[in-house]
């Protein structure tokens, strides 16, 4: 195959799939990793694509580009139920308190496995904005549900606004599970709707520990609106560990990570 030919494929998957990885290309066209990440600078110097660490995403990708809640479910499905189990390690058998769970497809993916939870667990206080999670989680033995409501966006399900945050603000959860859309060095965690990050930022003041769930898409990605700083995060749980700036700066905000 040659060069040219080979990157108008990767050109293509990009396109499609929203995020390539070195070592996928390398053995998906039988050549070396070196190869794909020349094809990779060759792609971006024409535009096309978008270098990220391990990989390329579409140099079309906004900072306002939100997929909707139906599309993202059926996005990265496995990395996010991994990340959900290795994320739940922080609610043992004995833990006792409250959990506010954010809105976003891994977060549900969360609440999927709490509502599946085995006999012997202690009774679980759990608090949501979103409806999504709500829906999963309404009517499961040993949890008690605590929704707060608000102008509901259709595309993401879950409740914002004034009335939200203030809602959010009166609360002091032991432990909150947030998503992101981005999470980069410089702008911290970020999503593209202001009132998200609004409430997403009250989350994280209100509560006594933060657990980012964020799969590597998100991982040195910008968008819109800065919602929270490294320092605000105990611990990131992601499907591939942070790299270079990202890792040190995580580092120096004392921030954990757990790698699903």
């Amino acid at each position: 195959m040659y060069a040219t030919e080979r990157q108008q494929l990767i050109q293509h998957l990009v396109t499609a799939e929203g995020r390539v990885a070195v070592v996928d290309l390398a053995r998906r066209f039988g050549v070396t990793t070196e190869t794909v990440r020349r094809d990779l600078d060759q792609l971006e110097g024409l535009g096309t694509i978008r270098r990220v660490h391990g990989g390329a995403v579409p140099r079309t990708r906004a900072s306002t580009a939100e997929l909707s809640l139906a599309e993202r479910t059926g996005r990265a499905g496995d990395a996010k139920l991994a990340i959900a189990e290795r994320a739940l390690r922080a609610i043992p058998v004995d833990f006792e308190g409250s959990v506010y769970l954010d809105a976003g497809t891994t977060t549900a993916a969360i609440a999927h496995l709490l509502a599946q939870r085995p006999v012997g667990f202690r009774p679980l206080e759990v608090v949501t904005h979103s409806m999504t999670v709500a829906h999963l989680l309404a009517g499961a033995p040993g949890l008690s549900l605590t929704a707060i409501g608000g102008r509901v966006r259709g595309l993401t399900a879950a409740a914002v606004g004034a009335d939200t945050v203030r809602a959010v603000s009166r609360l002091r959860p032991d432990i909150a599970f947030i998503g992101t859309n981005g999470l980069s060095t410089a702008f911290g965690l970020s999503t593209p709707d202001p009132d998200e990050a609004a409430v997403k930022r009250a989350v994280i003041a209100a509560a006594r520990r933060t657990f980012v769930v964020a799969d590597a898409d998100k991982l040195d990605a910008e968008l819109l609106v800065s919602f929270g700083d490294l320092s605000d995060i105990d611990v990131l749980v992601s499907d591939a560990p942070p790299h270079g700036d990202l890792a040190d700066a995580l580092n120096d905000a004392d921030a954990e990570v757990w790698i699903a």
